[in-house]
């Protein structure tokens, strides 16, 4: 198929040609950088997702992806496989309850802050365990003060969900009774976290290959996540766990990952359970994100300084860089020919400069970067740099961190992506015009093969239309006597019909003339509480006539009864057939007098027993003391 393969000196892995293009064009495309990641097992994954759209290699997979956007999200769930749960691994969580937590608090003053970083954090259960064990060590109110627990994943979906802090019965039970009693509550058929402790737990994208990493962090959860990677990007991962962690910070490990190459980096505190401390660097020879620092050499490090500058300005992509006062500091040669700085312009202001605001508002992503301390990426910048010159630029900003862990700057990068955009630009419209083409001759093809169809249909259907008139003329002596037979089955359904109306008319003036003898107001609700029958003693009673009253809500009449008062009562009934209760108010009649008024509610049961709707009956009490109450009956003062 064309494809060229190596094997890896590394790993012993055949490597694929076609296969390490989509890992390409996946970082390029979308910022994703799985070229870190185990091929054995990204082949397999990728090779199932291929095998899902029916591809039958992987250059024709790379066609599909550039083809159809919507294929990335499923091509990421593929990859990123999300598998998690409260407190996995329980005797690692035990220890790690028991014996770490207790340590840190005590190595800690009362007031001190304690930083959590869950890294791989998937749907969350992860991070909301932490918070369970610091609040029990803590108490909740401590907890809610000192306690920050950074929850970082590169699956978007996986956080959106973990933002949720919702979880079904299957995800809880493995959580004790008392857990899910203290720490969720019951909303809509699934559990969610407390909002007060919720608040500690902070969720963002982190990529442990590409990202800086968050900083003086207390203790660090790292489970399942390394096993992923390739040995090479272990171990700078691992470096950067080692920067991210405080002097004597701890570092909680999965059961899969054995950590035993790095031994100089942390001290394991239980191997079983895979804890490990941070062992501190020594400045000689440290080496953290590829800078080496070295000591007691004024010569050398003159030397590298010049190197240094002599290399930033002979880079091929243009670089600026923004001190902690929003200074401009460097400038290399390409940022210079780029933007048509000078000598002159290195020391001034950023905001007093074009490249502040052309070709992007670069201040906002500059005071972003130092804020947020992470890198960012600008992608796709169009610049009309000149007449009929046009640039694509894609800008890398990045927080310069000292080792004291400060900010004390901001790099941006520039890189020049105009002819890759182009040619991705010209390939998508070759795509597009090749999937026309393709789309009008299969849409040829379709019309060519309905064309011939439809004249065999044709044939056939001339060789049966002699034979269809044949029995149309049989068809038709019968459909007359059917006719006959149909008429005098119609007459007697009319009769039946007219018989039936003459009872309902019976039954509904039987069912009139009892609601208008009855001297109390009678007022009938269906399942909406609507208005469906309203007599004339509620006409008398509130003076509201039938037709003004039929299909309103209830609570919506405006009459001298506070009709607010009766949900309490109307909506049981509607629910429960076997319901009744009175109730008493206080209302003004349509004559403006002040009444007491008792109301009685119940249930309207069809022939089945159901709940179809409520009766309340409505009378004055008149004349009478204070109404003892009765029964179930309660006044609005009761209540």
């Amino acid at each position: 198929m064309g494809r060229v393969r190596e094997v890896s000196e590394q790993t012993g892995i055949e490597r694929d040609e076609g296969f390490e293009a989509i890992l390409e064009h996946l970082k390029e495309t979308r910022g994703f950088d799985f070229t870190g990641y185990k091929r054995s097992s990204l082949m397999r994954r990728v090779s199932r997702r291929m095998a899902q759209v029916g591809a039958d290699g992987y250059p024709d997979y790379l066609d599909h992806l550039q083809a159809n956007s919507d294929e990335f999200a499923a091509l990421f769930n593929t990859i990123l496989i999300n598998v998690t749960g409260f407190f996995r691994d329980p005797d690692a969580w035990d220890y790690l309850q028991a014996e770490v937590v207790p340590m840190l608090l005590a190595e800690r003053g009362p007031d001190d802050q304690v930083r959590i970083w869950s890294a791989g954090c998937s749907s969350g259960e992860e991070a909301y365990s932490l918070a369970i064990v610091l609040a029990e060590a803590m108490g909740l109110e401590e907890f809610r003060q000192r306690v920050k627990i950074y929850a970082t994943d590169v699956d978007e979906e996986a956080l959106a969900q973990a933002r949720q802090a919702t979880y079904g019965e299957k995800e809880i039970e493995s959580l004790p009774e008392e857990y899910v009693r203290k720490y969720f509550e019951r909303l809509a058929g699934r559990y969610a976290f407390h909002k007060d402790l919720r608040r500690s737990v902070i969720f963002g994208r982190n990529d442990l290959v590409q990202d800086a990493p968050i900083s003086r962090i207390d203790l660090l959860l790292c489970r399942n996540t390394l096993m992923y990677f390739t040995a090479e990007t272990q171990a700078n991962i691992l470096r950067k766990l080692h920067f991210a962690l405080q002097p004597r910070g701890v570092l909680f490990m999965g059961k899969a990952e054995m950590l035993l190459s790095h031994s100089r980096l942390f001290d394991p505190l239980d191997l079983r359970h895979r804890v490990f401390r941070k062992v501190a660097f020594t400045p000689a020879g440290a080496s953290v994100f590829g800078m080496s620092f070295a000591q007691d050499q004024p010569t050398a490090v003159t030397e590298a300084d010049e190197l240094r500058a002599l290399a930033f300005s002979a880079s091929p992509v243009a670089q600026v860089v923004v001190n902690s006062e929003d200074v401009v500091a460097l400038a290399n040669s390409q940022a210079q020919q780029l933007f048509g700085l000078s000598e002159r312009d290195i020391g001034r202001p950023l905001p007093d400069l074009e490249l502040s605001y052309r070709p992007v508002e670069l201040r906002g992503y500059v005071a972003q970067a130092r804020e947020e301390r992470r890198a960012m990426r600008v992608k796709d910048v169009e610049w009309q740099r000149g007449p009929g010159e046009v640039l694509v630029l894609e800008l890398h900003v990045s927080p310069l961190l000292s080792l004291s862990d400060e900010v004390i700057g901001v790099s941006v990068v520039f890189h020049d992506v105009t002819t890759s955009h182009r040619l991705l630009s010209e390939l998508a419209n070759a795509n597009r015009a090749r999937e026309n083409a393709y789309e009008e001759l299969q849409s040829t093809t379709e019309e060519l093969e309905t064309t011939n169809e439809e004249l065999q249909s044709t044939v056939e259907e001339l060789e049966t239309t002699n034979e269809e008139l044949q029995s149309t003329n049989e068809e038709l002596e019968t459909t007359n006597e059917e006719l006959h037979s149909t008429n005098d089955e119609l007459q007697t359904i009319n009769n039946a019909l007219r018989d039936r109306t003459s009872e309902l008319d019976d039954v509904n003036e039987f069912l009139e003339s009892i609601l208008t003898s009855l001297r109390a107001g009678v007022v009938v609700v269906d399942h909406q509480m609507r208005v469906v029958a309203w007599n004339s003693g509620a006409e008398e009673l509130w003076g509201l006539r039938n037709d003004e009253a039929a299909g309103e809500h209830l609570l919506n009449l405006d009459i001298g009864l506070p009709v607010a008062e009766l949900r309490p009562v109307v909506r049981p009934a509607l629910a429960d057939p076997a319901y009744s209760e009175e109730i008493v108010l206080k209302a003004v009649n349509r004559r403006g007098r002040a009444v007491t008024v008792r109301v009685a509610c119940g249930a309207l049961r069809n022939r089945r027993g159901e709940s179809t709707g409520a009766i309340l009956v409505m009378e004055t009490m008149d004349g009478l003391a204070e109404p003892a109450t009765r029964g179930t009956s309660r006044t609005s003062e009761d209540r």
